[in-house]
């Protein structure tokens, strides 16, 4: 039975709050540049770059993937990556997780959707959803030595259950698509197309990249 990390927002959160979200946030400058234990394929480099809005580029599309890694890390506590020494220099931003003696490993990561927020709505945001098998974790810390605490309760909920949580809208639909993406492929395939919402008009479009 595969299960979601699912971590609850505090009530005091403007935006959504107490509902269950994942881990995740925004790319920062040192993602491009942080270290790490293995890369991206091609492939999953092509496919982060498809529709990539500004200038597509490998580099951009490397940091996306680092930044899911990151986030992880910072909100709960997980760490994706190898034993591997640590280099000579780092990223600010990547310190804390490169002192724990892993690098971070993107080529584990499975994109499995794409979403933009509609215009017209007072925080629009560009996800890309990931996903890995729990086998890629090479550390999980206590609660009380993650490096932030915007989630509360984290929780491995059943993907079958998950509906059952207060979830912002497009977490549902990304659930369904990580079902649909299991039911496929049998577990998770880095080599599936990945479903992608955006939208026209008053209405949401979903392709393929």
């Amino acid at each position: 039975m595969p299960h979601v990390l699912m971590g609850q927002r505090s009530n005091a959160h403007v935006f959504y709050p107490g509902a269950f979200v994942f881990p995740g946030g925004r790319v920062d400058p040192d993602d491009a540049s942080a270290p790490a234990a293995a890369e991206p394929s091609e492939d999953a480099i092509a496919r982060l770059k498809a529709k990539m809005r500004g200038r597509p580029s490998n580099r951009r599309a490397r940091a996306i993937a680092l930044a899911g890694i990151r986030e992880a890390f910072e909100e709960a506590g997980l760490l994706i990556g190898r034993p591997a020494p640590a280099p000579e220099s780092a990223p600010e931003d990547w310190q804390g997780f490169i002192a724990h003696g892993l690098l971070p490993d993107p080529s584990s990561l499975v994109y499995f959707m794409r979403a933009i927020t509609p215009p017209r709505r007072p925080r629009r945001f560009d996800n890309r959803f990931f996903a890995i098998d729990a086998s890629a974790i090479a550390l999980d810390l206590p609660r009380d030595q993650r490096p932030s605490d915007e989630l509360g309760d984290l929780v491995w909920v059943p993907l079958s259950d998950v509906k059952s949580l207060r979830l912002p809208n497009i977490t549902k639909v990304a659930m369904e698509e990580l079902q649909a993406h299991l039911d496929t492929a049998g577990g998770l395939a880095a080599d599936l197309p990945v479903p992608y919402y955006y939208a026209v008009g008053s209405r949401f479009r979903r392709d393929l990249l």
